[in-house]
């Protein structure tokens, strides 16, 4: 039986709930208080069978406020795991390549992904994305500059993204 620790930290945003394994990888993250958002976006492989909640979930909470007190580059270094297909994993491991501050387009991702031609593959991904913030899917744009969809909702990108300029 696997267990998942859980953690809610307030951020400036609003709370921001990560889901993270035994071995302290992210299984799952995001701006919300409740773990139900997050745990349907996870694999079945790896959804964790309980929860033990905690005020502190280590490196990753310190990630999480060092990223929101203006260090963006301090999740870089989390492990994250997930699984969805080859493509879905290449062009989550994409995301992860993305500087912050240097937002790409849609048709950008599936190029970095390894598929130029998928852009609608690429936008899934990030649809797709279970680990938000640590597959940092808020810094693909609409080509032309418009925000584009985000699970958390347009406000949270927008902020994420002056955030990190």
């Amino acid at each position: 039986m696997s267990t998942g620790h859980v953690s809610t930290i307030d951020t400036p945003i609003s709370p921001f709930t990560a889901v993270v394994a035994m071995d302290g990888a992210v299984l799952a993250s995001g701006w919300t208080a409740d773990v139900d958002d997050l745990l349907p976006q996870v694999s079945p492989s790896l959804r964790p069978k309980t929860l033990a909640h905690h005020r502190d979930l280590g490196a990753v909470t310190r990630a999480v406020r060092a990223y929101h007190a203006g260090d963006v580059d301090a999740i870089t270094g989390i492990p994250v795991r997930q699984r969805g297909g080859e493509f879905m994993e290449r062009a989550w491991e994409a995301l992860r390549t993305v500087p912050a501050g240097e937002p790409v387009s849609y048709a950008d991702h599936a190029a970095l992904s390894g598929r130029p031609s998928a852009i609608r593959a690429a936008a899934t991904a990030c649809a797709r994305n279970a680990a938000t913030l640590f597959v940092p899917c808020h810094r693909v744009i609409r080509t032309g500059g418009a925000i584009g969809n985000f699970r958390w909702g347009a406000d949270v990108k927008r902020w994420l993204l002056a955030h990190e300029s």
